[in-house]
C-alpha cells in the first residue's frame, strides 16, 4: 500500500514475555509465536474484513496491518467485547484500542468508524515519523509508526524502536502477525 510494504519490514516476532502472558501453550516467542496468536484470532477476524477492507482502502493501508493491530491490541475482540470495548484498564477502546488520554473514540467498539479513526491516528503517526526520521526507508517509518502507535511519538532509532513498548516488542510482533494476515487473505 502508500507506506511501505508490511511484506519487506525487518521482524523478530513476540517476546518470550509476550508469548507467556498470552498463555495457550506459547513459552517462547518469535514470529512462529505471532502467527499462532494470529491464527487463533483468525475466525473472529474474519467477521470484520469488510470493514478492515474499507478502512484500508479509504486510508491507504494495507488490511493485514490492521488486522495484525486488532489481534495485538484486543484478539480481534475476545479480550473486550465483554467490556463495551474497554480495555488497558478502561483507558484504551474498541478492537484497536484508541487512547482516551489522547483521543475522543468514535463509533462502536467494533465498528468502521473506530477502525476509521484508529488507522488515521496511525498515518498521522506514520507522517510524524517521517518528519523525525527522513533518512529512514518506507519500510522502517512503517515499523516506527507501529511503534509509536502503541507508546506515542518518543520514536527511537530503528534498531531500539520496541525498546521502550509494550513487551518491548510492539511492531515487530504487529509486523510479523501482519505478514501472516497478508499471507492468509487480508
Amino acid at each position: 500500500m502508500g507506506y511501505g510494504d508490511i511484506m519487506r519490514v525487518t521482524t523478530s516476532g513476540a517476546s518470550n514475555h509476550t508469548a507467556r502472558a498470552y498463555g495457550n501453550g506459547l513459552t517462547a516467542g518469535g514470529v512462529q509465536a505471532s502467527e499462532k496468536m494470529a491464527s487463533d484470532d483468525l475466525a473472529r477476524m474474519k467477521t470484520y474484513k469488510t470493514i478492515i477492507g474499507n478502512v484500508a482502502h479509504r486510508r491507504n493501508v494495507d488490511p493485514a496491518l490492521i488486522a495484525a493491530i486488532i489481534s495485538r491490541e484486543s484478539q480481534a475482540g475476545k479480550s473486550i467485547s465483554g467490556t463495551n470495548g474497554w480495555g488497558d484498564n478502561g483507558n484504551g477502546f474498541g478492537l484497536m484500542q484508541v487512547d482516551k488520554n489522547w483521543h475522543v473514540p468514535r463509533g462502536a467498539w467494533n465498528s468502521e468508524t473506530h477502525l476509521d479513526q484508529a488507522t488515521e491516528i496511525l498515518v498521522d503517526i506514520l507522517k510524524v515519523v517521517r518528519g523525525k526520521r527522513p533518512g529512514w526507508s518506507p519500510e522502517q517509518h512503517l515499523k516506527g509508526a507501529i511503534a509509536a502507535y502503541n507508546k506515542g511519538y518518543d520514536v527511537l532509532d530503528h534498531a531500539d524502536v520496541d525498546k521502550i513498548t509494550t513487551g518491548n516488542d510492539y511492531s515487530s510482533d504487529v509486523v510479523a502477525r501482519a505478514k501472516w494476515y497478508k499471507r492468509n487473505g487480508f
